[in-house]
């Protein structure tokens, strides 16, 4: 199992997916993870320290596991099976620890409101991830495309996550 970090949600450029893209804590390794339009925006509201005026499912969740006397201890993407990322997250009561299935996307988004380390298996990683390393992709190259994605990231805003109902009456 290895910590993982946030790097950023994007979109993919074919299908205008969002994407939740994870980076191992050690070393240059990436774990894209397809996610859902709300998902995708709760992620960066929390990331970008926006407040709703009422709480979101995510927030509802993290203050109601407070006032249970609860606490997320650690959420970890554990496999991948179909195509599909699977996530469990571990709460901790009164000295037990439970672990709780869910989607990823989820389980990331609480685990920011929480500010609670993230995890993957290791066999994920190895199935999934992206690693950037070799003498192909140069130091100076690396810090572009990561600065070009943090320009996009600081310009973004979670509306732009919010899907559009064409069958919507006026």
């Amino acid at each position: 199992m290895q910590e993982m970090l946030i790097y950023g949600v994007s979109f993919d450029l074919v299908g205008k997916q969002p994407i939740v893209l994870l980076k191992t804590a050690e070393g240059n390794k990436f774990l894209p993870i397809w996610i859902g339009h709300p998902e995708a925006a709760a992620i960066l509201m929390k990331l970008q320290s926006q407040v709703a005026p009422r709480p979101m499912t995510h927030d509802l969740m993290s203050d109601l596991l407070e006032q249970l006397g609860a606490q997320v201890v650690r959420i970890t993407v554990t496999e991948l099976r179909e195509n599909t990322f699977y996530a469990q997250i571990t709460v901790a009561q009164d000295g037990h620890e439970i672990e709780v299935d869910s989607r990823p996307s989820d389980a990331i988004a609480l685990a920011i409101r929480a500010e609670a380390p993230i995890y993957a298996a290791d066999q994920v990683i190895e199935e999934s991830a992206i690693e950037f390393e070799g003498e192909e992709v140069s130091e100076e190259q690396l810090e572009a495309e990561v600065s070009k994605f943090r320009s996009f990231l600081d310009n973004v805003t979670p509306d732009q996550f919010a899907v559009e109902d064409d069958d919507e009456e006026e």
